[in-house]
């Protein structure tokens, strides 16, 4: 079910994606922004259309807010990519945008998918009520910036250069910002589009976020590049703590069990409704990608 449900997701977010830029034209910051747009699991969408049906949204309505956080997602990992940044060459098997083109039309591409994600949750067609749509808007915002995803980006590149590296406490603080917050966002999506209670669906997502990360870290170890389509091992070189540094292989895998077992647990208000949640959780730690 989860499987099938995800590679739906991917295919009606690509789609969605390729009309909302097709009035944009051929400029070459467009054509970046399609290539920066394509492609990946696609998590963070299926998140938002499953949360959505739990509590009973059109997935045309849902596909909304689906576009809107794989827009905001794309435009991450495409300033992640520069050189001022991780300075990464691959991404899911290709060149990353800066090599492609270059460092500006990067920053430009990214710059018009953070504003596109915007533009998508404040249309009329992601909820006929505008508070609603205000709430998905301010939470993304507070997701993605200095309390969020910016600010675990900043933690992460100042431990680049910290004398000591980082305990497993300020490690895991670090990635509930960089990858847990818009994980968080992205499953909290449904409840807000229906005016319910999201902490359920938060606390899920939470585990979730933090057992991602951990597998991330498995996978920079253990894993192959040409599967993983990007560079691994990264963090080791550059005598980065991760998770795997801290607690040693065995002891992240079962920091990522544990979490699952968590997240599967938050889903408990849902009943068998959950199960395709609880599917999404058990794949995060035994994917290859």
């Amino acid at each position: 079910m989860f499987h099938t449900r995800l590679t739906e997701a991917a295919t009606l977010v690509q789609a969605h994606l390729d009309a909302v830029m097709a009035p944009m034209g051929d400029l070459t910051v467009v054509q970046a922004m399609r290539y920066a747009s394509a492609g990946g699991k696609r998590l963070r969408a299926f998140l938002v259309l499953e949360t959505a049906r739990l509590h009973g949204i059109a997935p045309e309505q849902a596909i909304w807010p689906a576009a809107a956080v794989e827009a905001l997602h794309a435009y991450s990992l495409v300033h992640d990519d520069l050189p001022c940044m991780d300075d990464d060459d691959l991404r899911r098997g290709l060149p990353t945008v800066h090599i492609q083109w270059d460092s500006a039309t990067a920053v430009l591409a990214g710059d018009a998918l953070q504003s596109l994600a915007f533009e998508l949750l404040a249309r009329s067609e992601t909820s006929p009520d505008a508070a609603i749509r205000a709430d998905l808007v301010l939470s993304m915002a507070r997701a993605v910036g200095a309390q969020g995803m910016v600010r675990g980006q900043a933690l992460d590149i100042a431990a680049e250069t910290a004398a000591t590296p980082l305990t497993l406490d300020q490690i895991t603080a670090l990635q509930a910002g960089k990858t847990g917050a818009l994980i968080e966002w992205s499953a909290c999506a449904g409840p807000r589009l229906a005016g319910a209670d999201p902490a359920p669906l938060g606390a899920y997502a939470r585990a979730l976020g933090l057992a991602f990360q951990i597998a991330d870290d498995i996978l920079d170890v253990t894993g192959d590049e040409q599967t993983a389509g990007k560079r691994l091992q990264k963090d080791a070189g550059a005598g980065k703590a991760t998770f795997v540094s801290l607690l040693g292989l065995e002891g992240a895998r079962a920091r990522a069990t544990e979490l699952t077992e968590q997240a599967c647990a938050a889903l408990d208000p849902y009943g068998e409704q959950g199960d395709c949640l609880r599917q999404a959780a058990r794949f995060v730690i035994s994917r290859h990608s």
